[in-house]
């Protein structure tokens, strides 16, 4: 069972290139975080390869991996966008968009040729990317007096969270983020800390 505060994404963009009967299909896979991100990639890529047949894609936002989108453009239904879709669930990745570019090379294939040939497209460019994991974090914001600071900085160096902001005034404020699974522990520690404050 995969654990719910972590997810594969991938580390770079990368691509791909797959031929068949002279029709090439380049595959460009990236990290994205957002939809508006994805819309300039498209609008990168469509511009760059304005003279390409198609310019299909498929992607995976958010950890839960429940928001994402297919497009054929113009290939037959289901047979660019699902393939792409498909690799991205096959390899359990999300946050990434796979942009696959065909030009047509004469010799038609069929929509089972199409389904294969954007599949290993969309493959070989995943297999030459860098699949990493990543944590789900949460964080929190917690308020102190100083004399209580060693008290706080003990737990932070017990439980390893990530110092997000700090700052020293009559009371002593700091943020920190730590893996979701982690956040319950790391939370009841600090509440039983005198003086802090969640906030």
């Amino acid at each position: 069972m995969t654990l719910t505060d972590s997810y594969k994404t991938i580390e770079a963009s990368a691509q791909g290139i797959y031929t068949e009967k002279r029709s090439k299909f380049l595959a460009f896979a990236l990290p994205v975080c957002s939809v508006e991100e994805i819309k300039e990639y498209l609008d990168i890529y469509r511009k760059k390869y304005y003279d390409a047949r198609h310019v299909c894609y498929a992607y995976m936002l958010g950890h839960e991996r429940v928001d994402y989108r297919i497009n054929d453009n113009g290939e037959p239904s289901g047979t660019a966008g699902k393939p792409i879709l498909g690799q991205i669930n096959a390899h359990e990745l999300t946050n990434v968009l796979i942009i696959v570019v065909r030009y047509f090379g004469g010799i038609k294939l069929g929509t089972s040729g199409l389904t294969v040939a954007y599949r290993m497209a969309a493959a070989e460019a995943i297999a030459s990317a860098a699949v990493i994991e990543r944590t789900v974090d949460e964080s929190v914001t917690i308020l102190f007096e100083y004399p209580f600071m060693n008290d706080v900085m003990r737990v932070v160096k017990e439980e390893e969270p990530v110092i997000v902001t700090q700052t020293y005034d009559t009371d002593c404020r700091m943020t920190l983020a730590i893996r979701r699974s982690l956040m319950s522990r790391l939370r009841s520690r600090l509440e039983k800390i005198e003086t802090l404050r969640l906030e």
